[in-house]
């Protein structure tokens, strides 16, 4: 009897093991008929490893991708055409230049930059690129190539007044300034040559310029140089100095405009011309008194502007810059 009972005990406790078993394995929706687990209607299907990783933009537009960070040494929005004034960096593609204006000069307002290589430049658009030219006040300006080892840089009007000029030519670094804005103006129709001083009219003086056939062309020229005396021969340009055309005379106080011989100088013997007719065989001749006042206040770089004359200054004589 108590082995029937044992038996009887043992089947009930195996048939409640059995279910315990089965309700664990059941799905939760089953197990707990208060918890909505219904499936999709269209299940997503597992990703491939083939399948490219979409990583989301981190523009917030959305519609285009994002810009670059500006480099540290672009050039600042709205610096004038031909100027750079961010440092040179990287490796210079030329040996040192020699830089003229020196550094720590003061000059005329339409001297321009003069850089000389030590050899020929085969790749004058990346030694450009390596030549920083900036001031203050900025002013737009251009390049330009007076032979394969130089390269000039010229604002497109004269620099104004007091200007601060820097240049950084690959490493080779150099500054000037400007002085006042001396400009003489030679008019061939009135024979009179009137010189402003920022702006203001300074001085005028009565000239004698080329007499016909030794004209002095018109064009913007600027000093090159000047001397208190100075030898004229005119067997220098192929003139006998014996010839009814030919000269040799000390001349006083000249200031010369070109490479080509011009000066603005002392002319005593022409002083009745001046103002009133050409005489000269391409000079501009003046006074005594007005050639000391011009000697004594020209340097280099100020402009000498000739007007109304005949033909115009085309010399490639390496002072045509203000005709390039």
């Amino acid at each position: 009897m108590r082995h029937q009972l044992r038996g009887r005990i043992a089947a009930v406790l195996g048939a409640l093991v059995v279910l315990a078993a089965m309700v664990g394995a059941m799905p939760r929706a089953l197990a707990d008929p208060e918890l909505d687990v219904s499936a999709p209607a269209d299940p997503l299907p597992a990703p491939s490893l083939s399948d490219p990783i979409e990583v989301p933009s981190l523009d917030a537009s959305d519609d285009s991708p994002a810009a670059a960070p500006p480099s540290p040494f672009a050039i600042p929005e709205g610096t004038p055409a031909g100027q750079d004034p961010t440092p040179f960096t990287g490796t210079a593609p030329f040996a040192p230049p020699t830089i003229d204006p020196a550094n720590g000069t003061t000059i005329g307002v339409a001297m321009p930059i003069s850089i000389a290589f030590t050899a020929p430049v085969t790749d004058q658009a990346t030694a450009e690129q390596a030549i920083h030219i900036s001031s203050d006040p900025p002013v737009p300006g251009k390049f330009y190539w007076m032979t394969a080892s130089q390269v000039r840089w010229r604002p497109f009007d004269f620099w104004p007044a007091h200007t601060v000029v820097n240049i950084d030519a690959a490493g080779t670094k150099s500054s000037f300034s400007t002085g006042d804005a001396l400009v003489a103006m030679a008019d061939n129709s009135t024979h009179m040559m009137t010189i402003t001083r920022n702006g203001d009219v300074a001085q005028t003086f009565p000239i004698s310029m080329g007499k016909p056939g030794r004209d002095t062309p018109n064009g913007t020229y600027y000093v090159q140089g000047k001397s208190p005396d100075v030898v004229m021969d005119s067997a220098t340009y192929g003139v006998p100095n014996t010839s009814p055309d030919g000269y040799r005379v000390h001349v006083h106080l000249a200031v010369r405009f070109d490479n080509s011989g011009n000066f603005v100088h002392s002319a005593p013997w022409s002083v009745a011309d001046q103002g009133e007719r050409n005489v000269s065989h391409g000079c501009i001749n003046v006074s005594p008194s007005d050639a000391k006042w011009f000697y004594d206040n020209f340097g280099a770089g100020d402009p000498v502007v000739v007007t109304n004359s005949v033909g115009s200054y085309t010399q490639n004589d390496g002072a045509q810059d203000w005709q390039l």
